[in-house]
């Protein structure tokens, strides 16, 4: 327990720095595009265009699919049994600047689904993985700029997403 609790007084000091830093009023603009594209749009877009062009049998196409049912379900029950308040209900006199989906924090789905995809992408077109991954760590620090998670949950997103990735693979493959 006591880690636990060392482990949160470190992120609300983290998260409080970068809240209160002179870069967070243009960070906080920009951060909503990002956190508006991992909504999850781009995703169906993408499975769409893999069944339009390579049919539902393709590798990638079944990878995201399994990826997503894995990831989806972790993050489902890891959410509603950790029951992490965000930061606007942890923390006095804080408000978030955009209104999050669910109640509670940890993990980050937006980071997860973000990191899933960008491995998987990466995986099958290697010449983008590097840029995926730019963007699946954008999407995850705009959600700690924009106030609705602390940085270990979209730290823990990333190893949900990076895991569920690999273990699809490992399935489809």
């Amino acid at each position: 327990m006591k880690l636990l609790l060392s482990i949160h007084k470190y992120d609300v000091f983290m998260f409080t720095w970068l809240v209160n830093a002179k870069m967070h009023n243009p960070l906080s603009k920009i951060a909503k595009y990002l956190s508006k594209t991992g909504d999850g749009q781009l995703y169906v877009i993408l499975m769409l265009w893999l069944v339009a062009t390579e049919g539902s049998n393709s590798l990638m196409f079944k990878a995201i699919a399994l990826g997503f049912v894995l990831e989806r379900s972790i993050y489902y029950v890891v959410k509603n049994g950790f029951k992490r308040n965000r930061p606007q209900a942890a923390l006095k006199n804080f408000r978030s600047l955009i209104t999050p989906s669910d109640k509670f924090s940890f993990p980050s789905g937006h980071t997860s689904a973000a990191f899933m995809i960008a491995t998987l992408v990466g995986y099958f077109f290697p010449v983008v993985m590097v840029p995926a991954y730019c963007w699946a760590a954008l999407v995850g620090f705009s959600r700690v700029v924009l106030g609705v998670h602390f940085p270990t949950d979209t730290l823990v997103g990333v190893l949900l997403g990076v895991g569920t990735a690999l273990f699809s693979l490992g399935q489809i493959i």
